[in-house]
């Protein structure tokens, strides 16, 4: 059976960029894979307000975060890119971190150079380490893998600390580590965004976060640009949170919620479609029919 580390760098390997969403939970995850896209982001923004109710400061341990990339990988068919933050630690984390990912099912992860612990990459006040103590932790990261097709994602928070040519700078010593990914997060103008794509020879994610300090663009338009990944990570989340305080506005008002102002909704046959019940009916009804 082909691993999902194996379908992944396939993709990246083949022409045309690659879709991804964020998924704050497993339920999101399968909206996503059923819809068509190619990949799924499992990313700590989304875990962490998912599971703690808490905003991206580097709340999420090692174990929660591989219990997330678990639960979600075992569902789907795609594969999962989870963010493994700074590693979580030291080099010996670094290398643990890849590991525990690897052995709980995700495709690739995404190694930052953010000091420990560290916030979302469009938040203000962000700082990085020495670009040594990055790439050592890349390496640290490629040298780990027990599958060579595992993805290693190199993310730089630079732009925001050291302005955007220095975030080329590393990371193009990234590329040249032979990670597989480079990602310069929180470009603030479309010309930063075409600069990088021109100065970075490797295939390059762009993070489209909606309200967030990049310009937002269309799959295509990065594709043109020369991008390989294009993820929109917490747009799930927005998108429930939004819907949810609908739902509880109308209930609160009307007592009912099945009216058109609660908002959209699947009905009850279309949430059970979602979740497969008809396929496990008819395995449990295979096995006592035997």
């Amino acid at each position: 059976m082909i691993s999902n580390s194996s379908k992944l760098r396939s993709l990246i390997q083949k022409p045309g960029i690659i879709r991804s969403l964020g998924a704050h939970d497993v339920f999101t995850a399968l909206l996503i894979e059923q819809a068509g896209l190619e990949t799924v982001f499992l990313g700590g923004f989304g875990t962490s307000a998912s599971m703690l109710g808490l905003p991206d400061v580097g709340l999420i341990t090692l174990s929660e975060m591989a219990d997330a990339v678990r639960r979600m990988s075992s569902r789907l068919q795609i594969p999962v890119v989870a963010d493994g933050d700074t590693g979580h630690g030291d080099i010996h984390n670094v290398q643990r971190t890849v590991r525990e990912f690897e052995n709980s099912g995700a495709a690739g992860i995404l190694l930052e150079d953010q000091v420990n612990p560290k916030r979302c990459g469009h938040f203000s006040g962000k700082q990085i380490v020495p670009i040594k103590e990055w790439l050592d932790r890349l390496k640290a990261g490629i040298d780990a893998r027990k599958n060579p097709d595992f993805i290693i994602i190199a993310r730089t928070d630079s732009r925001a600390v050291e302005g955007i040519n220095a975030a080329i700078d590393r990371a193009n010593k990234a590329r040249e580590l032979g990670v597989d990914v480079c990602f310069v997060e929180a470009p603030q103008s479309i010309e930063e965004l075409q600069l990088i794509a021109r100065e970075v020879k490797h295939p390059l994610l762009a993070n489209m976060l909606t309200g967030g300090v990049t310009p937002i663009l269309s799959v295509n338009e990065l594709e043109n640009m020369g991008y390989k990944i294009a993820v929109c990570p917490i747009e799930s989340l927005m998108v429930t949170a939004a819907a949810m305080k609908q739902l509880l506005d109308v209930y609160m008002k009307k007592g009912r919620v099945d009216r058109p102002e609660a908002g959209k909704m699947l009905n009850f046959s279309e949430l059970k479609e979602v979740l497969g019940l008809e396929s496990i009916s008819n395995i449990k009804s295979q096995i006592e029919g035997k």
